[in-house]
């Protein structure tokens, strides 16, 4: 009985060695187990991103002074216009009409003022001749005098009427092109308290600019004078170029978030960029040329048998997606385990991050990942930024 316990007590040896032996065999080797990038040397820049939108420089709102039906309309969307070009003409029956009224009481008037002057002449020769008094002298002037007031209004209310028929004729104040047309033939505009918006024209689609919104984290690092970057999806594969023109001091707060518009200036010599776009805005501001580059995945990195490796990992900002200036930690194999090196970054794109230490070089190899975790997907954060 015994002697049957031992012989399997044995084969059980035998067989949990020959499995460890096994497993040891199978197990990968220490190169294999973790994903390896190599330190590069290159530029690196930090930027700032917000989304905005394209807008003609000047925008000129074409209202009208008059109310009126449209009667002739002689421009539309995208038409190019001069200075002083007629647009549209409204119906002017009715200042037609006003004019002829207006200048039919002047004719009337000036009847009654020659008559006025003809008895003021007749009163004053009588009173030196003693036959009327002084009163009756006083009443004939004054009569002149009103007579030649009222001759005076309403010269000035056919003038008025005069100018009002000359606004039933709407001219471009600017030369450019039309971009939007509120009215159709046959409309009826009503002139109030407000201008009514007929027309507006974009003075100059060569010469853009982008009102974008930066948060208030960014505003410190943006400068009048920078040079800005951004995309359309219209031409996802080309690249614009832009100035920082102005950052209005005006906050907008929406759910206590703090933002502030910043104008872009943007030549636009092929007019292919159209008023509206959304432009992904970049603005670079911070840049290190031929810096030691390592991927931030590698200052991320902490082997599992390292616990005490997160903080120096992350960096003196304590954030594990973006290391910004500070003390990380990259690693290297050394005989087959992970060794830590201390480094000092500097600044980083989102991708890569700058680095100082004397104990890396160009072409080193250092672990980024474990191969048994799935990679990041580190091209998300090439793309470009979107507010909304």
């Amino acid at each position: 009985m015994i002697r049957n316990w031992l012989i399997r007590l044995a084969i059980l040896a035998i067989a949990a060695t020959g499995i460890y032996f096994y497993l040891q065999s199978q197990a990968p080797a220490p190169e294999a187990r973790y994903r390896l990038q190599q330190v590069t040397r290159g530029d690196v820049a930090k930027s700032v991103s917000a989304n905005g939108t394209l807008n003609p420089v000047t925008i000129v709102s074409v209202g009208t002074q008059v109310s009126g039906r449209v009667n002739k309309l002689y421009v539309d969307f995208n038409d190019k216009v001069e200075e002083g070009q007629i647009l549209l003409e409204l119906d002017d029956s009715l200042l037609t009409a006003q004019i002829a009224q207006t200048m039919g009481n002047i004719r009337n008037i000036q009847a009654s003022v020659d008559l006025a002057t003809a008895n003021e002449v007749r009163m004053r020769t009588l009173y030196e001749q003693e036959y009327v008094s002084k009163q009756e002298l006083d009443q004939a002037v004054q009569a002149l005098k009103s007579a030649q007031a009222q001759l005076e209004s309403n010269r000035a209310q056919l003038k008025r009427d005069q100018t009002n028929l000359g606004y039933s004729i709407i001219r471009s104040p600017v030369s450019g092109v039309v971009i939007d047309r509120v009215v159709d033939l046959g409309q009826t505009v009503a002139a109030s308290f407000q201008t009514p918006e007929l027309i507006r024209i974009a003075q100059d689609l060569s010469k853009m600019q982008i009102n974008s919104s930066f948060a208030e984290a960014d505003i410190g690092n943006i400068r009048e004078g920078q040079i800005a970057k951004f995309h359309v999806d219209a031409f996802p594969d080309q690249s614009f170029e832009g100035i920082v023109k102005q950052l209005r001091l005006n906050p907008t707060v929406t759910s206590n978030v703090v933002t502030y518009d910043v104008v872009i200036s943007v030549d636009n010599p092929d007019e292919i960029l159209l008023p509206g776009m959304t432009a992904y805005v970049n603005i670079e501001i911070e840049r290190s040329n031929n810096a030691l580059l390592v991927p931030n995945s590698a200052l991320r990195f902490k082997p599992a048998e390292d616990d005490s490796a997160s903080s120096s990992a992350r960096g003196l900002n304590g954030s594990s997606n973006n290391p910004g200036p500070g003390q990380g930690k990259v690693y290297v194999l050394q005989g087959g385990k992970p060794v830590a090196i201390e480094v000092k970054t500097g600044i980083t794109d989102g991708r890569v991050t700058g680095i100082i230490n004397d104990s890396l070089q160009p072409g080193d190899k250092i672990i980024v990942g474990d191969s048994l975790q799935q990679p990041t997907n580190s091209s998300s954060s090439s793309m470009r930024f979107r507010m909304f």
